[in-house]
């Protein structure tokens, strides 16, 4: 959720170009003279579009002043070192201009943590065509007193009145400059007010912050919630910002997505919009802090340190593996010893480790209903946080969409990735800038359409994006209704087949590995960074990473297809169903499904053999029966599991594998089941974490099968 924030306001931003990367510490180097016109050859424009995408720098001459300036950035001015090497005085950071053998000036390499090969595209820079905007600041008060600190942008000249855009987050707006708009070009042409505002007890707002604030009681006339406070702002807004046209829209990712949707109940007249983008809303069901029960130990441990430490946001570093520094702990009542009565969200993790009131007041679905207000969804089928979230906020709005106000978007992203190019993710290409034509062709003109009645396009109501294929598709419905319901069934010797098992023998059709809590198998290769470590981490692209550095890992156990005759379309929900036993009294079960690419790959030779997981999602047995009340398993008994992968739109592509893969532990991420049922895992003693076998069935009368949507191609 943080680092999305950061990436949001400092894509563009140059001091912090390079995102958490540090200084190079290099020294600065003498300066030269030379001839202002040999610098002419350098003019235009250059990219890295692998590993800076959407960064564009351009180099240009003023009279004898050179300058340097990032898209939608001020110009910075640069100073000779040589003839073909400059330097900056703001900070620690060099380019050089590299010729081809022609002499032609085909690249630059900028220095700034590390060294970036940018191709130039251009001969000539590229227009600064930002719009100007005039920043003041605001403490808003809202009905009980407690004032909110709230930046408000307002362009400097507008021909027509100008709609709002608001944003309210817990990252801090502080530093949110004049120049802010114009991260969003499509949105800052549009002479749009933007505002952006702290919520309550975060960063330079008054009272207290509650993570995910339950709805107030409207019993009590002096209850406040975040419906409350943003009816407030906006009531705010509209009376004291000059020239508004009365019309608010709201938007955000992750925690920000959150309470967008939270806007949508009991709305302020004026809003007209609304965009949850990546929204956490039901932090247990399968958001942040659990999945299905099982605790995302260092999403949150280390998410809830950083929010809860103080009203600022505070960094998170391991020296070591963070593998083993999670290990170190022996058990998990070790965590909660050293952490007790630190922070209330914590606190809350042990106070109430099933689903509660205390979660079901906190989980939006259990509140959102019908909204007249049109409301765009917006997820990422990669997103390592809240990609439950999209999904879920959509489908609970969709239940009582009677005037067709709710559309769900689904692109190739990880969390917030449609705030870049969105053209690759890790190693994957995905052949077009998704994030581009999500913020052209999708959001500005469905704020265009409601703020300031600008239609120009009909929304449909699911725009997914097909990975596999690379295309954009529009439904009618999502899941799409035209889909047919298949089984890929596990199959002895290690097969997977839309064939249902023939074996009628239960006492060995199974496969069985023994999981042990003394040696996990890492959710991602190692060493492991903490989730958001200031020195850079793995965190963001986890999801798409190759899976064959399992392949060595006796305790997961693997199910593929043969290579397949044609291409294979998944379209919407994706739900494994287990048919297993545990020799153990609780377990984890994760499941993965997998596309295998062909070991010969001419068009991507870098992708051969690359195991890409599709869907993956773990479930914690205890809940088997009940989420509220968890009860032990019954040793060596066959039970089926559940377990809901959310979905994806994907093609397996002729020549590639479908596989998919089972295990019980997914560490650090998720905390390591004891497999030994105990009331309360938070408190659980190093002693009873105990090795168990675990058998999947795969036989007529006990069928494992991951039950997907086939589109009829």
């Amino acid at each position: 959720m943080y680092k999305h924030r950061l990436r949001g306001i400092f894509l563009y931003a140059f001091i912090l170009l390079l995102f958490t990367l540090a200084a190079s510490g290099q020294q600065t180097p003498a300066e030269v003279k030379i001839d202002p016109a040999s610098f002419d050859s350098y003019t235009g424009q250059y990219e890295d579009a692998v590993n800076l995408q959407g960064i564009v720098f351009s180099f240009f001459r003023e009279g004898d002043k050179f300058f340097v300036r990032v898209t939608n950035q001020d110009k910075i001015e640069i100073f000779a070192a040589s003839e073909s090497r400059f330097f900056l005085k703001e900070l620690s950071a060099q380019c050089e201009f590299l010729r081809d053998a022609n002499g032609r000036v085909t690249s630059m390499v900028w220095s700034q943590g590390g060294k970036y090969t940018t191709k130039r595209i251009a001969d000539t820079p590229q227009p600064d065509t930002r719009v100007p905007y005039k920043r003041t600041e605001a403490m808003i008060a809202m009905r009980d007193g407690v004032k909110l600190f709230t930046v408000i942008l307002t362009p400097l000249s507008s021909d027509a009145l100008s709609a709002i855009l608001l944003q309210r987050t817990p990252y801090g707006v502080k530093d949110t400059g004049a120049n802010a708009p114009n991260r969003r070009p499509e949105l800052a042409k549009e002479k749009y007010i933007f505002v952006y505002q702290d919520i309550r007890g975060r960063s330079n707002s008054e009272g207290q912050f509650i993570m995910n604030r339950p709805l107030r009681d409207k019993r009590d006339p002096k209850s406040v919630d975040e419906t409350t406070d943003t009816y407030d702002t906006i009531d705010y807004l509209i009376k004291n910002v000059p020239n508004n046209n009365g019309r608010v829209g709201i938007y955000g990712v992750s925690y920000d997505g959150w309470l967008s949707a939270v806007a949508l109940v009991d709305p302020h007249p004026a809003l007209k919009a609304s965009s949850p983008q990546a929204p956490m809303t039901d932090a247990w069901m399968g958001d942040d802090f659990f999945h299905n029960g099982a605790w995302r130990q260092t999403y949150g441990h280390e998410y809830v340190k950083m929010m809860e430490t103080n009203k600022e946001n505070t960094d998170v570093s391991f020296d070591i593996d963070a593998y083993d520094w999670y290990m170190n702990l022996g058990s998990l009542s070790k965590l909660t010893a050293d952490l007790q009565n630190k922070f209330p969200t914590y606190n809350s993790f042990v106070d109430h480790p099933a689903y509660d009131d205390y979660w079901k007041a906190r989980g939006a679905e259990n509140y959102l209903k019908e909204t007249s207000i049109p409301t765009l969804v917006v997820g990422g089928w990669w997103d390592q946080e809240d990609m439950y979230g999209a999904i879920s906020t959509y489908k609970t709005l969709q239940k009582f969409d009677r005037q067709n106000k709710v559309f769900f978007v689904m692109g190739p992203w990880n969390h917030g990735g449609w705030g870049g190019r969105g053209r690759k993710l890790g190693a994957v290409d995905f052949g077009s800038d998704t994030g581009k034509y999500f913020h052209e062709e999708i959001q500005a003109p469905f704020f265009a359409c409601q703020l300031e009645d600008k239609c120009t396009k009909k929304q449909p109501e699911a725009e997914i994006f097909e990975s596999g294929s690379n295309k954009w598709k529009s439904y009618e419905s999502w899941p799409p209704r035209e889909n047919a319901s298949r089984a890929l069934y596990f199959q002895v010797d290690g097969k997977l087949s839309f064939e249902a098992p023939r074996s009628r023998d239960d006492k060995t059709s199974f496969d069985s590995y023994v999981s042990d809590p003394s040696n996990p198998v890492p959710y991602r290769k190692r060493p492991i960074q903490a989730t958001y470590d200031p020195k850079g981490s793995g965190w963001y692209t986890w999801r798409v990473e190759d899976q064959r550095f399992l392949g060595d890992r006796k305790d997961v156990e693997r199910w593929q297809t043969d290579f397949l005759a044609n291409d294979v379309t998944i379209s919407g929900d994706i739900v494994a169903h287990l048919f297993a036993s545990t020799s153990g009294t609780d377990s984890d079960w994760v499941v993965k499904l997998i596309d295998v690419y062909p070991d010969v790959n001419t068009d991507e030779p870098s992708m051969a053999g690359y195991q890409l997981m599709v869907a993956d999602e773990i479930f914690r047995g205890r809940y088997r029966r009940s989420w509220e009340k968890p009860e032990a398993i019954e040793p060596n008994k066959i039970a089926e599991y559940t377990v809901d992968m959310r979905g994806n739109d994907h093609t397996f592509g002729k020549g590639h594998r479908i596989m998919v893969q089972v295990q019980s532990t997914w560490f650090p991420l998720y905390d390591r089941n004891p497999q030994t049922f105990v009331k309360n895992i938070f408190l659980a003693k190093e002693s009873d974490y105990r090795p168990a076998t675990q058998q999947i069935y795969r036989s007529v009368k006990y069928p494992s099968h991951v039950s997907v949507l086939v589109a009829s191609n």
